[in-house]
């Protein structure tokens, strides 16, 4: 569609959302880092610039969540994607009633999903995005003990049905891609988002053959491992205080990703750009929609958008990133 940022970009490499009529970028934007607390340093200025320079490079799909921000990230968006004359897709989430990430175990859907908590959440993200329809809407966690419930099934359909939201899916919990084999085995998923890169390859093994039976869209989030497969973390990199980084990285994991990170570099032979291998990694597969990293800075989209016009990779290269998967969970 023409507009005011012109053609979709012919090296963004647009393929279907699953069963969705959705065409998206092979890169997408994940909008955490723009809600301003969990991730800090950030600026509405250059959030918004980052935003404006995605879409004129031919991202058309925006990840966001309510609870990025309480709602800051979601009217971030709105904005921008309210300005463009062109489809700009968006992805949203409804956090947690509990506000516990990820799900427990044993924890009943009445007290993190109940049916109104789904369609109130849903109400509240259509206002900070001032739209007329979320795109698609999000669980922000699952649990498989949920599947035979009928509080989410009932709000996904009668979301769908009253046109407040066009498609539906689930955020799968960290480093547990097969807790939502059952749902997507119900036909009622149009996508899930699961955490897939060069370390946590384990989607491959269950979830990606069923979502291309089933034809269900997969955002793939964290490929670049929350920062661990940029090659900027080492020893000494220090994080704001509060920031979630800090966490992620907390003890001698910055040590343990350094190493991992220069058995890799060294495994590929030198030379590499290290974060755009890491989207072109996931982007081989073919089960993913599209590879959604966190973008602050037009510096790091362009760098971003980039990978999505590179060559495929070859299968010798690979074979070589098969060898470095890495069973570990950070965000405990």
């Amino acid at each position: 569609m023409a507009g005011r940022w012109g053609l979709k970009d012919a090296n963004m490499n647009y393929r279907k959302l699953g069963r969705t009529n959705f065409e998206v970028g092979g890169i997408g934007f994940g909008a955490w880092g723009i809600g301003g607390i969990q991730w800090l340093g950030g600026r509405d200025d250059e959030s918004l610039t980052a935003l404006r320079r995605a879409i004129d490079l031919g991202v058309n799909l925006i990840d966001t969540a309510l609870a990025y921000g309480d709602g800051h990230s979601e009217q971030l968006v709105g904005r921008v994607v309210r300005e463009a004359g062109r489809q700009v897709y968006v992805a949203t989430k409804v956090p947690p009633k509990d506000r516990v990430w990820p799900a427990r175990p044993g924890v009943g859907i009445e007290r993190v999903f109940p049916y109104d908590y789904i369609m109130s959440s849903a109400e509240e993200s259509l206002r900070n995005l001032r739209l007329d329809a979320i795109d698609l809407l999000q669980l922000h966690v699952w649990n498989d003990e949920w599947t035979d419930r009928d509080e989410w099934r009932r709000a996904f359909e009668d979301l769908k049905r009253s046109g407040k939201a066009r498609a539906v899916g689930l955020s799968l919990t960290d480093h547990d891609p097969d807790s939502g084999i059952g749902a997507i085995r119900t036909g009622l998923i149009d996508a899930v988002q699961v955490i897939y890169n060069i370390f946590d390859q384990s989607p491959e093994r269950n979830l990606f053959p069923l979502t291309l039976k089933e034809n269900v869209g997969v955002l793939a989030r964290v490929p670049l491992d929350e920062g661990g497969l940029t090659g900027k973390i080492n020893g000494n990199t220090k994080f704001p205080a509060g920031d979630f980084r800090e966490f992620y990285f907390k003890g001698d994991r910055k040590r343990q990703v350094k190493e991992r990170v220069d058995a890799l570099l060294q495994d590929l032979g030198g030379g590499v750009d290290l974060p755009a291998l890491a989207l072109r990694f996931c982007l081989a597969h073919p089960a993913v929609s599209t590879v959604i990293p966190g973008m602050r800075a037009a510096r790091h989209v362009e760098a971003n958008a980039a990978a999505a016009g590179q060559a495929p990779l070859a299968a010798e290269t690979i074979a070589v990133l098969k060898r470095h998967a890495w069973d570990r969970n950070f965000y405990q």
